[in-house]
């Protein structure tokens, strides 16, 4: 009898096992069969039933029905009217059952009719397959189907999002259909209260979809009609002719496009009507000898006119009485006046947010750039303020530190262990060419500025001649690490580049080394004693020539340094160092010679200044260095000494 009853068992087992497909397949089958008609008519604007059917019926197999149906691999075997799958082949087709999955036969395509949904049914298959993708185990596919439907949102989407929203366990993919929701509902919500409280959620949002979202449902279309005719529609603005708002032009173009107005012919088309309708010596009954006169030539054509010889036309004096007539509008495509008025506030909240993080990208570009100039400079700064030198070679050092950084990219393949080693070994080859210009040609000629300028600015055409012999005129590419690459995105407005950071960062370290240096060690003591009185510190046994070859290196070296930190953006020229120049001179001069914090001040304001006159003038960089200038002059004479004034040699240069 046991083994009776487990032979049993195990038969109901298998016929269990063996009547599941089957049962999924009459249940599907039976869902298709109820809707044949609708699906073989294949109609969009009756599909609709067959659709929400299988998106409703819960069964693992509806996905792949919708999508073999969408992508036309379903097929109606006439002879029994089952639906089956279907794949082309050579032979014919290749015939597969919905349920399993499993090729029941190949061969030729007589006798299987292919559905053949239109691109309107494809879209509604595709709306309601989201369904399934909302719902699935993968999270993966959950995010790319919120992605899909951002791209291409349908009403069908709203109610689904609102129906998934509550059973997603991922906190991050349920805000994010939380926020999709709220889009959507601003498109397609269906009162306008609903409307109104998911359009004023987004204020002071500026996301580019919340943008896109509101533009529409402040869109207008350009009226005309009798000025005495009541208003129609979701009113915007009124327009008054003849104003930027709408030129007159445009005005009378409008009239003229309704039907309200005649053509407007110009000067040169009705003079040439005027000739081609001479008969007898008259135009419209007026002899030609009369038409040197404009209101005579006016009376003639509309006397033609009026006999159908020329097309009719008006006069320049009447237009403006004719649109007098007429009231112009722009009309909110939205009819809901709660609505746009809604997203007019909320869109002007995100404007004004929008123009606060313009700013504040603004001011970041300008502490990245100031940050650059500040590594420019403060070499500079430090050989200006110490020596009284006018260094303009000062560049060529900038040049010379990103040529070692290539250099040693050459050499060593790796980009964050080569940067690694270019920065000290540009700080050692920028430190060495300054002590030897120190030391063969400054040396020799201190308290003579205008030989020491005029000498400094030869050699630097030099260098960049001999570098450019020797590894030519074609820029040079210094990578930065992957790590650098990319930028560090707030939102859509403000970013700002991570190599950008990595400059600010290494502008940060030099200042409070530079700092710890001049304050803390004996060189900083005897290089400040020497810029504050060198007869006075030589008497002390302190050694002036020395100090200034080793404070000449010493900002030769940093200068090294800004060559590899610059060159990871700008393109490695023989010519680089020519565009920091001048800037870095500026930075030394309106902060303070020879001060740290007077370049760092320098730096920030020169910084600042540049990248607001760009703003102001993107299209015209030249623009920027001409107004710079203009404002150091202007600058100088007010406080000639700089931001930060210093006391001692340089101060009294």
């Amino acid at each position: 009898m046991t083994i009776l009853m487990r032979r049993l068992l195990a038969l109901v087992l298998v016929c269990a096992a063996t009547m599941a497909p089957a049962q999924e397949s009459a249940d599907i089958q039976s869902i298709l069969q109820e809707n044949r008609a609708l699906i073989e008519a294949s109609s969009r604007r009756t599909i609709g039933p067959a659709i929400d059917a299988l998106r409703e019926s819960g069964l693992d197999r509806a996905p792949e029905v919708m999508r073999r149906w969408q992508e036309r691999e379903l097929y109606l075997r006439e002879a029994d009217g089952v639906f089956v799958f279907g794949e082309e082949t050579d032979d014919g087709l290749r015939v597969i059952d919905i349920a399993t999955g499993e090729v029941i036969g190949e061969g030729p395509d007589d006798g299987y009719e292919e559905m053949r949904p239109n691109a309107g049914i494809r879209g509604l298959i595709q709306a309601a397959m989201v369904q399934f993708r909302l719902q699935d185990e993968n999270a993966a596919q959950r995010a790319r189907a919120l992605d899909a439907v951002a791209r291409s949102p349908e009403p069908e989407h709203l109610d689904l999002l609102r129906t998934v929203i509550l059973d997603e366990p991922d906190p991050a993919l349920r805000a994010r259909m939380e926020r999709l929701e709220r889009l959507l509902t601003v498109q397609f919500g269906q009162s306008d209260a609903e409307r109104v409280a998911a359009i004023e959620g987004f204020r002071g949002d500026i996301a580019r979809e919340v943008r896109a979202a509101l533009t529409p449902v402040l869109a207008t279309r350009r009226t005309v009609a009798p000025e005495d005719a009541p208003a129609e529609g979701n009113v915007a603005r009124e327009l008054e002719p003849g104003t930027d708002a709408l030129p007159e032009a445009e005005a009378y173009q409008m009239l003229v496009s309704a039907g309200l107005a005649p053509e407007r012919i110009d000067r040169e088309a009705r003079r040439a009507a005027l000739v081609a309708n001479i008969e007898d010596g008259e135009v419209g009954g007026i002899p030609v000898a009369e038409l040197d006169d404009q209101e005579m030539r006016d009376r003639a054509y509309a006397t033609l006119a009026q006999a159908g010889a020329v097309p009719p036309t008006t006069l320049e004096e009447d237009r403006a009485d004719l649109m007098g007539g007429y009231a112009f509008r722009d009309i909110h495509i939205e009819p809901s006046a709660e609505v746009t008025d809604a997203a007019a506030a909320t869109m002007e909240s995100i404007e004004l947010t929008l123009r606060l993080h313009q700013w504040l990208d603004l001011g970041l570009d300008a502490l990245s750039l100031a940050s650059i100039y500040f590594l420019a400079a403060i070499g500079l700064a430090i050989t200006f303020g110490v020596m009284g030198v006018i260094n303009m070679a000062h560049g060529e050092f900038i040049m010379l530190g990103a040529f070692t950084g290539w250099l040693v990219q050459l050499v060593v393949p790796n980009y964050t262990i080569s940067i690694v080693v270019a920065l000290p070994l540009a700080f050692v080859v920028a430190f060495a060419a300054g002590v030897a210009l120190e030391r063969l040609v400054i040396r020799h000629l201190y308290h003579r500025p205008l030989e020491t300028l005029l000498a400094t600015f030869g050699i630097s055409i030099a260098i960049q001649q001999i570098v450019k012999n020797v590894f030519g005129s074609q820029a040079k590419p210094l990578t930065a690490p992957d790590w650098l690459a990319g930028s560090w995105v707030v939102n859509d407005i403000v970013s700002i580049s991570f190599i950008r950071i990595a400059i600010f960062g290494l502008a940060l370290v030099f200042l409070g080394l530079l700092l710890f240096i001049l304050n803390r060690t004996r060189l900083g003591l005897e290089v400040r004693a020497v810029t504050q009185n060198p007869r006075m510190a030589a008497s002390m046994g302190i050694n002036p020539d020395r100090i200034n070859m080793l404070t000449f290196g010493l900002g030769s070296g940093i200068a090294g340094i800004a060559g590899v930190a610059i060159g990871l953006f700008a393109q490695v020229t023989s010519e680089l160092g020519q565009n920091y120049i001048v800037q870095s001179f500026m930075t030394v001069v309106v902060g303070g010679v020879g001060n740290i914090w007077g370049t760092l001040a320098g730096a920030t304001l020169i910084g600042l200044l540049q990248k607001g006159i760009e703003s102001a003038n993107p299209s015209n960089t030249l623009a920027a260095q001409t107004y710079m200038i203009l404002f150091v002059i202007l600058f100088i004479q007010f406080r000639p000494r700089g931001i930060v004034a210093l006391r001692g040699r340089a101060a009294e240069a």
